[in-house]
């Protein structure tokens, strides 16, 4: 039986500070309790292979709500934006062929 590696947190001198690096298999092993510290501020670098591969942080809220209607007055939506194009249609339905006499007569290589 192979022996499950500690929890020993190792410091990792990243752009963002003093880090905890936890192995891959060992955060398989405890990731209920490594996802508890990340929810209450902590910063954990999860490794494989003793290299940094992902960062486990937590979900903040936005501080302030949406503003909605930021492009209001900005766009302009053309006259023929819900008109349906025959030839669309017709290749959702699944029909092949030209739809129109504007095909082509010579196919496309």
């Amino acid at each position: 039986m192979r022996a499950v590696p500690a929890l020993t947190p190792s410091p990792d001198q990243t752009r963002l500070g003093l880090m905890r690096v936890i192995n891959i298999q060992a955060a398989k092993t405890h990731l209920s309790r490594l996802v508890e510290e990340a929810a209450s501020g902590e910063e954990i670098v999860l490794a494989k292979a003793g290299r940094p591969y992902v960062k486990l942080v937590a979900c903040t809220p936005s501080k302030s709500p949406r503003k909605l209607g930021g492009w209001e007055g900005k766009l302009t939506i053309g006259e023929d934006f819900d008109e349906i194009d025959a030839d669309i249609v017709r290749l959702f339905s699944g029909e092949t062929g030209p739809a129109s006499k504007k095909a082509r007569s010579k196919p496309v290589r």
